[in-house]
């Protein structure tokens, strides 16, 4: 499998399917990080969203060609799965300490340490935006830039909160089944890939409603209960320097986060990409769509995809090691105002 755009040929699947599963104890308990690729190559994290593992959120995004080539050239990937989200994982005891959002950012620095990296490129998903972003505000000398897919960045509203109310219970009594999978598949994706009385649903909403069956409600309210407890970042947002690119489908419910988030970061560091028809998994629903924007984005840090004229995929990764023209928000490809990128739905 290779991108079709005359790069270096990477063989996506034996790559992605070749990783090796690490669990690292931190100060909080035990995550699983699964490791993809040339440990010597700068560092991408990856943090999923509730209910969701590396497999159910970012398989899409790895398996598009193009880009799989973009990031698999340039960085070794290191996915942290959330405790109890692990493929055929147990029940969590009901004694385990309960996490908050301040814990989870502090265990992917525990990540960070058990690899011995340094500063770090981030790629999450709404929970896991929030606590990839939560990590750039406590640590921000670790992380060098932000791809963000519908974060969230603000306290929950008193209606996400008592819906959370309502689907933690659902999760404790019932487990990831019936109306609690529907609510889950609601948050993830679009109408127009959940189907209807008319037309089926898409396959990758059939993937992902096979992975929720399998998942243990304990362990996803333990996440999500966390998410709901979370505090605003807004303030936190306005001394953050590293370089953020977020991306938010039109149909997702946390659009209103997305966008403010994107008025609170520095604009010269901060672009919004606002992706037509698409819930808020753009990385499983449209992940061409993030394409571009990713490519001129790691521009900017003087990555790009393969050619066969490359001699080495190795990158310092410092954006201060580059030249002022590639800081400047136009380097990023992308303007400072909202972006929509129109895919068709036949594709």
């Amino acid at each position: 499998m290779g991108d079709s755009s005359g790069s270096v040929s990477i063989d996506v699947e034996r790559i992605y399917f070749g990783g090796k599963e690490h669990p690292v104890r931190t100060r909080y308990g035990s995550v699983s990080v699964s490791v993809y690729g040339d440990e010597d190559k700068p560092a991408l994290i990856t943090y999923p969203d509730v209910a969701l593992n590396y497999m159910s959120c970012f398989q899409g995004l790895f398996f598009c060609p193009e880009a799989a080539s973009l990031l698999l050239h340039n960085f070794c990937i290191y996915h942290i799965t959330p405790q109890g989200h692990e493929l055929g994982a147990a029940p969590i005891p009901s004694n385990e300490p309960e996490l908050s959002v301040d814990k989870l950012a502090d265990q992917v620095a525990d990540v960070l340490d058990f690899f011995g990296l340094g500063s770090v490129m981030c790629l999450g998903v709404t929970a896991g935006a929030y606590v990839l972003t939560l990590f750039a505000t406590k640590y921000r000398e670790r992380v060098l830039g932000l791809m963000l897919v519908s974060p969230l960045c603000k306290a929950p509203s008193w209606s996400e909160w008592l819906y959370n109310k309502v689907l933690l219970n659902l999760l404790y009594y019932c487990g990831t089944s019936g109306l609690v999978n529907e609510c889950l598949l609601q948050r993830y994706f679009s109408s127009e890939v959940r189907g209807s009385g008319q037309e089926p649903e898409s396959e990758i909403v059939q993937a992902c409603r096979s992975l929720l069956d399998q998942r243990q409600g304990v362990n996803v309210c333990r996440f999500l209960k966390a998410i709901n407890e979370r505090h605003d970042l807004t303030e936190a947002l306005k001394k953050l320097q590293c370089r953020t690119l977020i991306f938010v489908g039109e149909n997702s419910q946390f659009h209103a986060d997305a966008v403010h988030m994107t008025t609170k970061l520095d604009r010269r560091y901060c672009a919004l990409v606002e992706v037509q028809a698409c819930g808020s998994l753009v990385t499983e629903e449209q992940p061409h769509a993030m394409l571009i924007p990713m490519e001129y984005f790691l521009m900017g840090y003087g990555l790009y995809r393969p050619s066969p004229l490359d001699s080495s995929p190795r990158s310092t990764l410092n954006p201060f090691c580059i030249s002022p023209e590639l800081l400047s928000p136009e380097s990023m490809g992308v303007k400072l105002k909202p972006i929509k990128t129109r895919t068709s739905l036949n594709v």
